[in-house]
């Protein structure tokens, strides 16, 4: 058995608004749960609105399950006193596909650049806690194809295996969509391989 990382850790759903207050400066929470950088986008501009007489709207993202990416955003604040912070928190809890964002409004005292990013860290971290984080597997999707008289062995073989048939034709020509545990994708696929007159290709 093959014993590479295959699974992942990451939120569901937005997480509830959490308030961090130091010095009269209120900074608000939020974990939302990302696939790409046009849902940022839609969250930081949707946050925007409904704190438009906020000063700062710092974030950090990352993205992905093999190859990572992120982004840290410090929206004005001293350099590396907010976005990196908080990008520190997703690294601590060690998720991915999140985004969390931290509205700050200004209390009219000044909190110097430790304050900053212990209140910053202080709200992404709250703001995780908030939010419901589950562990998921990579997957690798193949496409089964065969005659409908060889059907009944792929079923079978799906059966004993416990597949995830994730979409299925079933006609003269029958397409089958299985998706599988990243660590189980090699011997699926050579199970399927093997079989006369049984196609399976990785999608």
């Amino acid at each position: 058995m093959n014993s590479t990382k295959d699974t992942y850790k990451t939120i569901l759903k937005a997480s509830e608004e959490i308030l961090f207050k130091d010095r009269n400066s209120k900074f608000y929470g939020y974990a939302f749960p990302v696939l790409n950088e046009d849902d940022v986008k839609i969250h930081i501009e949707s946050l925007k609105k409904k704190h438009h007489s906020a000063r700062h709207w710092c974030y950090a993202y990352q993205l992905g399950t093999e190859t990572i990416s992120y982004r840290a955003n410090d929206d004005g604040e001293p350099s590396n006193s907010a976005g990196m912070p908080i990008y520190g928190q997703i690294q601590s809890f060690n998720v991915t596909n999140v985004l969390i964002v931290v509205v700050r409004y200004f209390g009219g005292v000044k909190l110097g650049v430790g304050g900053l990013i212990n209140a910053y860290k202080t709200a992404a971290q709250m703001a995780l806690e908030q939010a419901n984080i589950l562990e998921k597997t990579i997957n690798i999707d193949y496409l089964i194809s065969c005659d409908y008289i060889n059907m009944n062995k792929v079923m079978r073989i799906i059966k004993e295996k416990n597949l995830n048939i994730t979409n299925q034709i079933l006609e003269m020509d029958c397409k089958i969509t299985i998706s599988v545990r990243k660590n189980e994708a090699a011997l699926v696929f050579e199970t399927f391989d093997r079989l006369f007159e049984i196609d399976i290709k990785k999608i």
